[in-house]
């Protein structure tokens, strides 16, 4: 089959080399030069390039699109409502009414804030849980990405090698820049390990202000919980006093309209939302028990200029009615494992293993391995022959992620002919990409 022909995709990340570096505005856009689409629009579960070249989209901006693009009612509600001013220092009823309907949907949550990215929700439920505990370390999991924000990004993309041994674990910062010293607050420990977890708490367990926690691996291929790790989790931080915070950055209002927290009955003290949660437009949340929340304002600093966006808010708002009103979770749970299991039985019938990991509405698989735990297992996998895989795919218009870490996520416009021809597409190049 002849290349997709990306001739003005090139152009364009020429004129933006010389103004962005890597000629975007994120790291994770950046494919490599001369292999980087550039987009022209996106509508549903599509997404056409700046060559006009369409692709069914598995990468739905990272996770963001849980309906669709430019879904129509949310955008009408985001139209009606900008024209009543965008931003203001002032808040209104909208911003009051989607915060309802926000903690109505998440168990946990009985009060919530707003930002603009995950990044800054995790910074500032970080920032509250060391304020109410009294105390300064975090606990995060090798392999998990909570923002790009300095306390968190450790142990994030290394090797298996630089990490040490399970039992003694070595944090490492993911980028250059961040100062040396806060490893000394920053523990990193081996997802899926609760004999790990329980030995570092047991002496240095009255330091801890939080641990902090994706329900899965969502930078890591989607890699699962095993059987009762989080509740060991919940279990420990009541132990010693220690602020749970939930990650649902990505599986907030995406694996169920209550979250990870409705999926696995489980209640942190803190969590935090972005993503799914407003289908694309600029907003998320943190948010939790009210002991715990209340202590904001009370000596206790979080803000923001754009935190009550308009467009944003009214997003969330027209978002959730959705969630509320429509199957949108159960018929991206049917889709997707259709989806799951037909991969799974490809491979399968080309005789090579592949371990299968996620949800539905947001998942992976890891090639060359039959089972998965944690990012050092994860790091086992073929991941050039996944990358090869997806690139072929990706010429014949099904576009997952060209990061292997990163899950396929599906959307509510996603069609029954999508996932037929999808399937189509995985067994075709399961059959002509050598392994």
């Amino acid at each position: 089959m002849l290349k997709l022909t990306w001739q003005r995709s090139n152009a364009l990340q020429k004129r933006a080399f010389k103004v962005m570096p890597l000629g975007v505005n994120s790291n994770f856009r950046f494919w490599g030069e001369g292999i980087t689409p550039y987009m022209q629009k996106a509508k549903g579960a599509y997404l056409w390039d700046a060559d006009g070249n369409k692709y069914i989209d598995y990468r739905m901006a990272f996770g963001p699109i849980i309906l669709g693009h430019a879904y129509d009612e949310v955008n009408e509600k985001v139209k009606q409502e900008i024209d009543l001013g965008t931003l203001a220092a002032m808040t209104y009823e909208l911003e009051i009414e989607t915060a309802e309907k926000f903690v109505k949907m998440c168990p946990g949550v009985e009060m919530v804030r707003f930002a603009c990215s995950g990044t800054e929700a995790t910074m500032h439920a970080i920032r509250v849980a060391r304020a109410f505990t009294g105390r300064e370390n975090i606990i995060k999991f090798e392999g998990m990405y909570h923002g790009f924000q300095d306390y968190t990004l450790w142990s994030t993309y290394a090797p298996t090698e630089a990490y040490g041994n399970y039992g003694n674990p070595i944090s490492v910062p993911s980028s250059s820049g961040i100062p040396r010293p806060l490893s000394e607050l920053v523990t990193t420990l081996p997802f899926n390990n609760p004999d790990v977890l329980e030995k570092i708490l047991k002496s240095t367990g009255e330091q801890v202000a939080a641990i902090i926690v994706e329900p899965c691996m969502g930078n890591c291929g989607a890699i699962l919980p095993q059987k009762n790790f989080l509740q060991f989790i919940r279990k420990q931080c009541d132990k010693y006093g220690i602020v749970m915070i939930l990650d649902e950055v990505k599986t907030g209002f995406r694996i169920a309209n209550g979250g990870a927290q409705e999926f696995y009955h489980i209640t942190p003290d803190l969590a935090t939302y972005a993503k799914a949660f407003a289908n694309g437009y600029p907003l998320a949340a943190f948010g939790g028990k009210k002991e715990i929340m209340s202590i904001i304002g009370h000596g206790v600093a979080q803000g923001g200029t754009f935190t009550n966006n308009k467009p944003g808010v009214a997003a969330a708002w027209a978002t959730l009615t959705v969630l509320e009103r429509e199957p949108v979770i159960k018929t991206i749970e049917k889709r997707g494992k259709r989806l799951m299991d037909g991969i799974g039985e490809i491979f399968a019938e080309a005789g090579i293993p592949v371990c299968i990991n996620g949800y539905p509405a947001m998942f992976s698989f890891a090639v060359g391995v039959e089972k998965v735990t944690d990012q050092r297992t994860w790091n086992g996998s073929e991941k050039e022959y996944y990358l090869a895989l997806i690139e072929a795919m990706i010429e014949r218009g099904v576009m997952p992620d060209h990061d292997p870490r990163e899950p396929w996520f599906l959307c509510y416009s996603h069609s029954e002919d999508d996932i037929d021809t999808t399937l189509e597409v995985v067994r075709e190049v399961v059959k002509e990409v050598k392994r």
